[in-house]
């Protein structure tokens, strides 16, 4: 099934979960935030699975000053 992470076009498996795709393209689990078609989808619920097409937003956060 192909997703949009970050702008960029990914084919991943069938039925792969928020979590799942996150270590599979190496971010971090610590200091991100996931959104969804545009909804940030909580750290709880990043064990659902991910509906083919859909746009997903990868934020990693950043600390300095």
């Amino acid at each position: 099934m192909n997703l949009t992470v970050n702008d960029e076009q990914v084919e991943v498996e069938d039925g792969i979960s928020v979590s799942a795709l996150l270590e599979r393209l190496d971010f971090p689990v610590r200091g991100v935030a996931v959104a969804v078609n545009s909804a940030v989808l909580p750290r709880s619920q990043w064990h659902s699975e991910l509906p083919a097409g859909a746009q997903v937003e990868v934020v990693t956060a950043v600390q300095g000053g």
